[in-house]
């Protein structure tokens, strides 16, 4: 496969994942958080990478291959955010339970 389709490839992956980012954001209802959205760019530059090294082992790349592309660098970014989200929450000190009385 020739350069050009796998930079195509990483870049379907990249805009994928900051798809996936903005309607995450769109969904949430909050105002827009440069920091939290720079998160989101970082995992589409993993995800574009993760995909560029994947697909370079295809001899032709194909229509499928980019929807492929795209979608993965959505799901990267989402498992990603979840992963993120599971850290976070797991390092909150854990909140007293008021005892029955």
């Amino acid at each position: 496969m020739t350069d050009i389709n796998i930079l195509l490839l990483a870049l379907l992956s990249i805009l994928g994942a900051l798809f996936s980012a903005a309607l995450g954001w769109l969904d949430s209802g909050e105002p827009f958080v440069p920091r939290k959205f720079t998160a989101s760019i970082l995992r589409a530059i993993i995800a574009g990478v993760i995909s560029a090294l994947g697909f370079s082992t295809l001899e032709t790349a194909g229509p499928w291959e980019y929807l492929l592309a795209f979608l993965s660098g959505a799901g990267i970014d989402v498992f990603g955010n979840r992963i993120s989200g599971a850290i976070a929450s797991r390092n909150k000190a854990p909140t007293p339970t008021p005892s029955p009385t």
